[in-house]
């Protein structure tokens, strides 16, 4: 008779799971436990002894099947077949079943007689029933969640915390990759549920199960955790909840139609849609109608070569989403780019990819339609949703689905090369058809299907192409080469337009040409007063894609790379080569100006997991920025020689991190000497005068702020860290988070005290907080003497027109009236009216 072995981080699950399986035979069948370790105060965990042990307990030359929870306890399991002599190990099977339905089922067919390879087929299709019965909306997402199901005896003494989610659109698929990729990192079970819609709990490490969750911006989630990690993993994935997964919680007016000067003059149009990309665009029609992959469905007779050429298949489909993303990012910036890690990701789905592993082995389905099958009902979960975000969401599973399938079956790629500039008509775009697409032959987009908040919207906007989705099935009679117009700012799409209605969208065109065109010369015209005060108007980026924007939007330089962006997503630190290749690239891109570098500034709401930092009660006041870096020299001097590399070709800055005293200047300045030794005995050249700068953001450094310019060459003000240590508020915290006002008098007195200070020592200061982004806070800037400012890059056209119509005097008068009202609130209405 087959054995069974139960594998469990807990002992009292694998307890109950063996008392409820005896009981449906009686005891017949030979159960042993392999579960818990023998830790009193952490008892959760597996051993490879114990497995190891268990196997040996109820071997026979009938076999035995092992069934684990997630994990360690499949490592465990694994590693116990290693002690087993040759001739018992084939006949030991590890069972991917989830452990509370599986074991009953290999249990009842172990009683019965069945051979090994009839329990594990049993075992395996143990949840066919339970899915049929409750017909889920979730679908196939439910075929292997029973892991989830199985642990709310574990989670009753698991870890749990609650979050509130900030995000502007929720959880939707960046964070929710981010999340994933963060959870995916430990080995406990994760779990999470939508506290605000009394959801089901989901496995937290499956992108889909979350996504489905449809957590929205104020929504509670609450996550729990089980294993030996699962406190360090809980402190991470609330890190990165707290951070708003480097979002901003300001609300984007995604959906709303863009306004027209000449809107009311035009003529009503033959459709009408939904406006997602602003322009105008005129031309004849090309029809896009890709042919969608023809999948039969078959039963094959070798599963396991099936599922190796699925593996094969997801690997090439891995590969080319990661060269598209790394595209979409030197087109666009690293934040719409971060669109295909949700798409890797779907590649990697354990509950997907467990349901397309049951068809093909349990049904004997061939890869293409196991895959197919689960890819359509993912999409139709989506669909139904209620939340329109959420919704178009599909066309991204759909995307990931097609190109999959494509290298199954062999079919190549058909790119989108139009002969000539025309307006492209489409049933719908998938975000990896959007980044092909070459904006010199696509004046514009139609399509039937998709909406402003699809990935394909978002990419077209990026990408400067007008687009109008979601106009119909009517819009696919249209024949080529048939003349339309449409407007992305009102949604309106003309057939075949008149004489008249061309006049007045030429019109427009002009004016809105005017106005780019307006808007480039200013850009590259220098901030200068009435009265010749310039000031140097810089560019804060995290990456490649973000340095080319800057250089287009009129930047005179890079005021902060926030270098840890470039090691997020990532299993290893950045190596002093990969580091020296992006600097380069980005010194390249925005040369002859100079590129500020700031040290990696981890902590407080930039978590980075695989660091394994202990969590914090209060991580904005713990161990973060120079902190951190001081306390691992190795991290901070293979940056300073990439930076210092650099330098002997582009002009380049370092930058130091919450800076709070003297020793820790002069502490990184030994380091740098050192570095410096190193590099002159190897012979390698770099920037003898490289300027060396601090960040101002902790009220310590602004009191001392003549004393710490005498130790370097320039000052930079960070007004959001600023804003919340001088006002004692959270900036992540919803209830407290508004007192962190960058308008507060008490945030822009620091901030004159500071210039004040660098000036009398000889030193430039510069503004890289969010204060610098607004126009209306130019005046004041301007009149407290900020040599120069560095913000986002669609703010600088703005800033250096508000600049150009202040005099050095006007400023100054402003900036004493200020100074002396007695609120936020009193200084933004001064400036407003």
């Amino acid at each position: 008779m087959v054995g069974i072995v139960i594998v469990s981080h807990s002992a009292n699950l694998a307890i109950g799971v063996q008392e409820l399986a005896s009981q449906m035979v009686q005891g017949d069948v030979k159960i042993a436990l392999a579960a818990g370790i023998d830790d009193p105060e952490n008892p959760l965990g597996t051993d490879a002894m114990k497995v190891h042990q268990a196997i040996a307990s109820v071997y026979s030359d009938d076999g035995v099947v092992v069934l684990m929870d997630l994990g360690s306890a499949v490592m465990s399991a694994e590693m116990a077949l290693e002690f087993l002599p040759e001739e018992q190990r084939d006949k030991v099977k590890l069972c991917e079943a989830p452990i509370v339905e599986g074991t009953i089922a290999a249990v009842v067919q172990a009683a019965n007689g069945a051979n090994i390879d009839r329990v594990l087929m049993e075992a395996r299709g143990a949840l066919a029933a339970k899915i049929a019965h409750l017909s889920s909306v979730i679908g196939d997402l439910s075929l292997v969640n029973s892991e989830v199901e199985a642990t709310n005896e574990q989670r009753q003494i698991s870890k749990q915390i609650h979050l509130t989610i900030q995000n502007q659109m929720g959880l939707h698929a960046r964070p929710a990759a981010k999340f994933v990729a963060a959870a995916s990192r430990f080995d406990c079970d994760i779990t999470v549920q939508n506290v605000s819609n009394h959801s089901e709990w989901v496995n937290g490490k499956s992108i889909n199960q979350l996504l489905i969750l449809a957590v929205h911006q104020g929504n509670e989630i609450a996550i729990a955790a089980v294993g030996a990690d699962a406190e360090r993993a809980l402190a991470t994935l609330q890190q990165l909840v707290e951070s708003n997964f480097g979002e901003k919680t300001t609300a984007l007016a995604i959906n709303s139609a863009f306004t027209s000067p000449y809107s009311s003059l035009l003529a009503p149009s033959a459709l009408h849609g939904i406006p997602t990309s602003p322009g105008i665009a005129i031309g004849k029609a090309f029809l896009y109608q890709p042919l969608p992959v023809e999948v039969t469905e078959q039963q094959v007779e070798d599963p396991q070569a099936e599922w190796q050429q699925l593996e094969t298949a997801i690997q090439i489909a891995h590969r080319e989403i990661e060269e598209i993303r790394q595209a979409a990012s030197a087109q666009t910036s690293e934040e719409e780019a971060a669109i295909f890690d949700a798409h890797l990701l779907f590649l990697e789905d354990p509950t997907f990819l467990s349901a397309v592993r049951q068809r093909i082995f349990d049904y004997g389905l061939n890869a293409a339609a196991a895959w197919k099958i689960v890819i359509d009902r993912i999409v139709r979960t989506y669909k139904n949703l209620k939340d329109p975000y959420l919704q178009a969401r599909s066309a991204d599973v759909r995307d990931v689905g097609q190109r999959v399938l494509r290298l199954l079956s062999g079919v190549t790629f058909s790119l989108l090369d139009l002969p000539e500039p025309k307006i492209l008509i489409a049933s719908d775009l998938t975000p990896s058809e959007i980044t092909q697409l070459n904006p010199k032959k696509v004046l514009g987009i139609c399509t039937a299907r998709g909406s402003a908040t699809s990935h394909s919207g978002i990419l077209a906007k990026s990408f400067g192409i007008p687009a109008v989705m979601g106009l119909g099935t009517e819009l696919l009679k249209l024949e080529n080469d048939t003349l339309i117009a449409l407007n992305g700012e009102s949604g309106q799409v003309w057939l075949n337009p008149n004489e008249a209605e061309i006049d007045q969208l030429n019109t427009q065109i002009n004016h809105q040409l005017a106005i780019q065109e307006e808007s480039k010369i200013l850009a590259s015209q220098p901030a200068i007063t009435r009265d010749g005060k310039k000031l140097t108007i810089m560019a804060n980026i995290g990456g490649i894609g973000d340095a080319k924007l800057a250089v287009a939007a009129g930047a005179e330089g890079i005021g902060l790379l926030r270098s840890e962006f470039l090691y997020m997503d990532r299993m290893t630190p950045l190596t002093e080569e990969e580091q020296v290749e992006i600097y380069h690239a980005i010194a390249e891109i925005i040369s002859p100006h100079p590129l500020i570098i700031r040290t990696l500034d981890i902590g407080g709401d930039k978590p980075l997991s695989y660091l394994n930092l202990s969590p914090e009660n209060n991580p904005f006041l713990g161990w973060r920025g120079i902190r951190f870096l001081l306390d691992n020299p190795d991290l901070l001097k293979t940056q300073l020689r990439a930076i210092l590399r650099v330098s002997a070709t582009y002009k380049t800055k370092i930058l130091l991190p919450m800076i709070t005293s003297i020793r820790e200047v002069r502490a990184v300045k030994e380091i740098l000497a050192d570095v410096r030794t190193e590099l002159q005995l190897a012979d390698i050249l770099f920037d003898e005068n490289i300027e060396i700068g601090i960040t101002i953001e902790v009220p310590s450094a602004a009191i001392m702020a003549d004393k710490l310019a005498t130790e370097v060459d320039f000052f930079s003000i960070g007004t959001n860290d600023l804003s919340q240590y001088v006002m004692a508020s959270d900036r992540t915290n919803p209830k407290v988070a508004k007192l962190a006002n960058v308008f507060e008098p008490a945030v822009l007195r620091t901030i004159a005290q500071t210039v004040q200070a660098a000036h009398h020592t000889g030193i430039k200061v510069a503004v890289c907080g969010e204060l610098a982004s607004f126009p209306e806070a130019a005046p004041i800037l301007v009149g407290l003497g900020v040599d120069e400012l560095s913000m986002v890059s669609p703010a600088i056209p703005a800033v250096k027109a508000a600049i150009a119509k202040l005099t050095m005097e006007e400023a100054e008068a402003i900036a004493n009236i200020i100074l002396n009202l007695d609120s936020g609130e009193a200084v933004k209405n001064y400036l407003t009216n």
